[in-house]
């Protein structure tokens, strides 16, 4: 094996590409194979996504309105099985945008967790019905606006109110200090505290990298570059100045992480907004060295048993962790 798959211990491609899995099926031939979009089985393998495995079943127990279980618990009181971890689940399994149900669900997320005054989103709604004012939460928000953008909402209004909302509220303190004090800060300590919340900053590129070069705006373009620069700045799982081990759960690789995040999510978004970075390289090294012989990673982490329907086994070789290292590979060495 030469150029970027010479990092594989064995080709894990052709099990990629099986039947059962559609979701990977589609995105190893348009990832990893570079077929394009009129490809007979890259349109072959997408539309099974809506008909076989996990999204229909998914969509099974979808409510007529849109919503899973009771509408008012789409985030907080039925984690991970609202509305909310739905929406997120679906985009990340390729699911058809112009699909009726998915349009519902798009439709009541905006509609019941949308602050319509400043654009983030909430994990509770008001007395209207809309997303409450003093209960919008970062990750959400970011969470909710890729997933809509996944799902063709980009150009919408609700959307690139959000967005602004996400530009505008950020912060990339590495420093410990006093937090701001107004809104949206005081509420969510915990969120925003004395050091920027990574997942925050994680989700937030996971947006922008989400949105086609030509359409991005210089203050999306300056988004990026700070948000990569910081977690550079991390060498990706490690606590800076000077870069210490951080978390090990940073490097135990999961899917779908929901609004948790992993070093392979970031080396993912990284590579895909286009950095090789030599700050990457420790977090590179340990992904490489977690497959096993036959070139597949296992699922390390997992919320199966809380939500609708489980993906994968704990433990076991995974496809959508093989899926994820296998572009990190090829966009760094490729």
């Amino acid at each position: 094996m030469a150029g970027w798959k010479s990092h594989l211990n064995s080709d894990p491609i052709e099990w990629l590409l099986e039947e059962n899995n559609p979701s990977v099926r589609y995105f190893t031939l348009r990832d990893i194979l570079d077929r394009p979009k009129n490809d007979l089985e890259v349109k072959n393998a997408q539309e099974k996504i809506m008909r076989i495995g996990v999204v229909p079943k998914i969509l099974a127990k979808q409510e007529i309105g849109g919503y899973w279980g009771i509408p008012e618990n789409f985030y907080s009181r039925a984690k991970y099985k609202g509305t909310s971890w739905q929406l997120i689940t679906l985009a990340e399994l390729g699911a058809d945008g112009n699909d009726e149900r998915i349009r519902k669900t798009c439709e009541f997320i905006l509609k019941t967790a949308q602050d319509p005054i400043s654009g983030a989103f909430s994990y509770i709604s008001n007395k209207n019905g809309e997303g409450d004012y003093e209960r919008v939460l970062p990750c959400l928000t970011a969470n909710m606006v890729w997933s809509l953008i996944k799902f063709g909402y980009l150009e919408d209004e609700r959307v690139q109110k959000a967005i602004e909302w996400i530009i505008k509220y950020q912060r990339f303190d590495d420093e410990p200090g006093k937090a701001p004090n107004e809104w949206p800060y005081k509420r969510w300590k915990r969120c925003y505290g004395e050091r920027t919340c990574h997942s925050i900053i994680v989700k937030s590129l996971k947006v922008f990298s989400e949105i086609p070069k030509n359409k991005r705006t210089p203050e999306m373009v300056d988004y990026i570059g700070k948000g990569a620069e910081h977690m550079l700045n991390h060498h990706i799982y490690k606590r800076s100045q000077p870069p210490t081990l951080g978390s090990f759960k940073w490097l135990e690789f999961g899917f779908p992480l929901m609004w948790n995040i992993d070093a392979l999510e970031v080396l993912g978004l990284l590579t895909k907004l286009g950095y090789k970075d030599e700050r990457m390289k420790d977090a590179l090294d340990i992904m490489i060295s977690k497959q096993n012989d036959g070139g597949k990673w296992l699922l390390e982490n997992t919320f199966n048993g809380r939500v609708q329907v489980g993906i994968e086994r704990k433990g076991k070789p995974s496809k959508w962790i093989t899926l994820n290292a296998l572009c990190v590979l090829k966009g760094y060495y490729g």
